[in-house]
This record gives structure tokens, sequence and C-alpha cells, in this order.
């Protein structure tokens, strides 16, 4: 038996569509970021869900909790980041910081213009950052804020988010 689109009526297409949503969505956020031409590394390891709208490009990243990692320098998740993406760039980034001579600021983009270049753009407001893309080849591990605070203790670290 052959499934033509044409024979299918509304409800069959929507009892169709319930049953392949489920294998859609197993797809990682790692793999998302790949299709779009972006590195699997710029989400922690401790990404619990997202939401992409494919329609609009809203992305929603729901991490296990607010925790810290490291690319060239000490970045911030918070539980939820939000972005608006296209192919070979975030724009719109909310939830993630990154400290500059102990200084923090919120990333506002992230971008890939070349992928031969090698090279990734953060945009943090009061400058440009340019990172090597083998920074972002894997997912980095983050640690929970607590445990950071805990054993630095939040004076020591020079955290402050600025919002």
């Amino acid at each position: 038996m052959s499934l033509c689109m044409e024979t299918l009526t509304p409800i069959s297409l929507t009892l169709l569509l319930l049953l392949l949503l489920p294998l859609l969505a197993t797809s990682s956020i790692h793999d998302l970021l790949q299709r779009q031409g972006l590195p699997v590394g710029l989400f922690p390891d401790n990404v619990r869900s997202y939401k992409f709208d494919a329609s609009d490009g809203r992305l929603e990243v729901h991490l296990e909790s607010p925790c810290m990692a490291k690319f060239d320098g000490r970045v911030h998740f918070d539980p939820v980041v939000t972005a608006n993406l296209s192919y070979g760039g975030l724009v719109g980034v909310e939830g993630l910081s990154q400290e500059e001579l102990f200084v923090w600021f919120n990333v506002r983009g992230i971008s890939v213009n070349d992928p031969s270049s090698g090279l990734i753009l953060f945009d943090i407001g009061v400058a440009h950052k340019q990172l090597s893309l083998s920074l972002f080849e894997d997912p980095p591990v983050c640690k929970h804020q607590e445990v950071v605070a805990g054993n630095l203790g939040r004076k020591e670290m020079g955290f402050q988010i600025q919002k």
C-alpha cells in the first residue's frame, strides 16, 4: 500500500504528524546548531531541552541549572537561554554572559560568517571578539553555579552579571 498525499484527509494527516513529531523532536540542540552552520560546542553538556520555531527562528534552550563554563574565558549560562537562530548565527541572545578582564558582559550575538576562516564572532555590546572555531568542537562541561560560588566565593570570583 503506497501513501499518497492526495488521499490523506486532514484528520489522517494530523494523526500522521502526531506520530512523526516525536521522531523529529529527538535531535539534540547540538545537531540543530550543526545543521544551522554553527559549532556544536556553543551550548554546554547540561542542556535539558530546547524549543525551536523554524517559522520565526526563535530558539529557547533550557539547562538543568545556571552554570559556568569556559571557552577562551569564563561564560555564564542562565537556566534559560534564548535567541533568534538563522543559518550561521544567533542574534538577540539573552541568558549568556562572558567575562572580560573581570567584568561580565551580556553576549548579544554569535556568528560564523565564513566557516573557512576558522573564526567565530561574539558580540558583547561594547566590542566584537573573534575566537577560534576549534574552541567549540565539543559541548563544554558546565559546572553548577552553586559549586563554583561555593569553592571561590562570589566576591573573589568577580561575579557580577550586568543585565
